[in-house]
């Protein structure tokens, strides 16, 4: 619900006229496709999101199915025993698993919630990602990662040159 609260989402979602959207909620709290895709053709409604996760069991409970259609999210599985289809989550829980295993160890949820605020700050704006070139999520959100990319490979080129002229300096003064 903070998530949701701290998007914005929730006024969407008090906004929407809930008899209006029967036929869609039902459809979502029923996890089939084929009823959400004909409750979205009928009642010309869309969930607000959609989630994608894994086949596990918190994501698959009824209690997870009704507060997702509650809030007008509708759920997609990955194949079962294939991580590739949401690799996103993957990589973010091997990395905190591996960089972070004290949070395995937490069983006070106050203290989780403030672990894990750090964590995101630290990942988000601290850690430097391979896969958008070495750069911060935060540096690429705020549109920098062009810029920093950029002035890496001027620094390489620079240094290199530098290099060369060091060395052709050296080689001029031995007798």
């Amino acid at each position: 619900m903070d998530a949701l609260q701290t998007q914005g989402l929730m006024q969407a979602i008090e906004a929407r006229d809930r008899e209006e959207s029967e036929l869609l909620v039902a459809a979502l709290r029923s996890g089939q496709a084929d009823a959400i895709d004909e409750a979205i053709a009928t009642s010309k409604q869309v969930p607000l999101l959609l989630t994608v996760s894994d086949n596990g069991p918190q994501m698959r409970s009824h209690s997870t199915r009704e507060f997702l259609a509650g809030v007008y999210i509708a759920q997609r599985f990955g194949r079962p025993g294939t991580p590739t289809d949401q690799p996103w989550i993957e990589s973010l829980f091997g990395h905190i698993k591996g960089e972070h295993p004290h949070l395995e160890t937490i069983t006070d949820p106050a203290l989780l919630e403030a672990e894990l605020t750090l964590v995101r700050h630290r990942y988000n704006t601290i850690r430097l990602h391979a896969g958008i070139g070495y750069v911060t999520p935060e540096d690429e959100h705020q549109g920098r990662g062009q810029a920093i990319r950029q002035a890496r490979r001027d620094g390489l080129t620079a240094a290199r040159q530098n290099r060369i002229d060091y060395r052709r300096s050296k080689q001029g003064n031995q007798s």
